[in-house]
């Protein structure tokens, strides 16, 4: 830490509960995971204080009476509802708001991407056998991909690669936890099964009708 760095900081640090306290409260509100560095330029407290207030958060959210916790994601802590509680926090929030998903050839182009990258739209048509050019551009406007620059053959086309929104969006720490691909197949067809359940449903009249944020 620099003398200037030093010299912001208050004389005395606010007692280890008021600390913890708002590193709470900073994580929660934040919309990308916070990183120990932001935190301790934000809050003026010393990286080292930061590091051990959220070890000790972290635990402290283990307990078996909370239903949400603190996790590394992306190099930042984010806090996320607990995954014995996904399915039900899941049903829940489909009676709020309309699900968020992709669609199978998104998911599967996604995939691509994720395990290829950097990786170009022809490369891409290769393994998928199909025109990916529209989903590119999908994955692209909801932050999920990024440009990677140009690949040096003849042509230079454009390279993609997954985005930090990416590892956020499906809970991942780093790409090296990313599903193996037997994992990502029975990923795949819960999806499709979920996807038939859903067009079921909404082919049957509604009779009545019902007049938040969670992560999971």
């Amino acid at each position: 830490m620099s003398p200037q760095e030093q010299s912001n900081l208050p004389a005395t640090l606010p007692e280890e509960h008021v600390r913890r306290a708002l590193l709470e409260a900073v994580i929660y509100v934040a919309e990308q995971p916070l990183t120990p560095a932001q935190i301790s330029e934000s809050l003026s407290f010393p990286l080292s204080t930061v590091t051990g207030d959220l070890d000790k958060l972290i635990k402290d959210y283990k307990d078996a009476s909370r239903g949400i916790e603190v996790r590394v994601v992306a190099g930042g802590y984010k806090m996320f509802t607990k995954a014995e509680y996904h399915e039900a926090v899941r049903s829940f929030v489909k009676t709020l708001r309309p699900k968020f998903k992709l669609s199978r050839p998104a998911l599967e182009t996604l995939s691509v991407i994720a395990y290829k990258q950097p990786v170009t739209i022809p490369e891409m048509q290769a393994v998928r056998g199909v025109n990916v050019t529209g989903v590119v551009h999908t994955l692209l406007s909801r932050k999920l991909i990024s440009t990677a620059g140009r690949k040096k053959i003849m042509g230079r086309p454009m390279m993609y690669k997954t985005t930090k929104e990416f590892l956020v969006q499906f809970g991942l720490s780093d790409l090296s936890e990313l599903p193996n691909l037997k994992e990502l197949e029975e990923l795949s067809r819960n999806a499709l099964s979920e996807d038939s359940t859903e067009n079921a449903k909404s082919s049957v009249p509604e009779v009545t009708t019902s007049a938040t944020k969670t992560n999971n």
